[in-house]
């Protein structure tokens, strides 16, 4: 029976039909075209950067970069990558932090304790390889003072590379895909790109971009129970800083200058990694376990509380 309140004729008032096309759907752009926009912002600023930079210095010439154009441009790709997500911030009517660096914990528990495990993780790696007879640390090959030097230059190089490999694939990439597709379908594909990157390192081989996989994974793992990217960055960071100048062994396949000593790794490439460095030995796939052991039991599941940063939406909301 109609309602006897409305009068005849009367107009009905009835809910806005969401309007959604191809491009947009009832939360706003679509994830696949925030992404692409995301990705040509970052295209466009780094062209324009490297013209810029030949323009000012001439084309690069081969060999390996002096360590100060290394820093330059480790820090400035992260900034060209944070740069673009607060401008998808903007247009997205988000606050910055929820893409994994919220400013509110910068450098806080999360991120030292992410340091500490690093530096556990690469000591205990490198200690299960000379246990077996792979791995000599060698002569000092630097001096008091060039030690605190190199140490303080790699501790802040390393640093630059904890924020940019980790917001470029498990930061503003990992909240928009995950929204388009779910979070553990876009961690898969991005921790697959994330080795398959390493893979053309120098000296790099398919073991050791086996196991950047399973390291990116964990790191999106730490993401998930922390719920932004604090604990990754300091993890990160400290296993290079202890790979490359404290045990002063290849990292990913790059060789860099400035080692604490002059130590050696020896041995069946399955031990020691050979020119991939202990990243490569089938003993850090056990490390690697024994890290998500570790978040297990620093962050246990808190099924009450859901972070910004992963959560998702359905898949054809892409």
């Amino acid at each position: 029976m109609p309602d006897e309140n409305i009068a005849l004729g009367s107009p009905v008032s009835l809910p806005p039909v969401p309007r959604t096309n191809v491009f947009r759907n009832e939360q706003g752009i679509r994830a696949g075209w925030r992404l692409l926009i995301y990705l040509a912002i970052v295209l466009v600023t780094v062209g324009a950067l490297h013209s810029l930079f030949q323009a000012m210095h001439g084309r690069p010439r081969g060999g390996t970069p002096p360590p100060s154009v290394q820093l330059f441009s480790e820090a400035t790709t992260f900034l060209v990558i944070f740069g673009a997500a607060f401008v998808m911030s903007r247009i997205e009517h988000r606050p910055l932090g929820v893409y994994g660096i919220p400013a509110r914990e910068a450098f806080g528990k999360k991120f030292w304790l992410g340091c500490f495990f690093g530096l556990l993780e690469i000591s205990a790696l490198v200690g299960l390889i000379a246990l077996f007879g792979g791995y000599s640390f060698g002569p000092l090959a630097l001096n008091g003072t060039q030690i605190l030097q190199w140490a303080a230059y790699y501790a802040v190089f390393f640093l630059f590379v904890g924020f940019f490999e980790e917001f470029l694939f498990r930061g503003y990439t990992q909240f928009t895909l995950g929204d388009g597709i779910g979070f553990w379908p876009a961690a898969t594909v991005l921790s697959v790109l994330f080795g398959f990157v390493h893979y053309f390192n120098p000296g790099e081989g398919i073991v050791g971009a086996a196991s950047v996989v399973l390291v990116a994974l964990l790191f999106v793992f730490t993401l998930r129970r922390t719920g932004n990217l604090w604990y990754a960055i300091g993890l990160h960071a400290a296993f290079d800083f202890g790979e490359t100048f404290l045990y002063s062994v290849p990292d990913s396949g790059f060789l860099f200058p400035g080692h604490l000593s002059d130590a050696a790794l020896h041995g069946p490439r399955w031990l020691t990694g050979g020119t991939v460095g202990p990243e490569g030995s089938v003993f850090c796939f056990l490390t690697m376990g024994l890290q998500f052991l570790v978040v297990l039991w620093l962050f246990p599941k808190n099924k009450s509380q859901q972070p910004a940063v992963v959560a998702a939406v359905p898949a054809n909301q892409l």
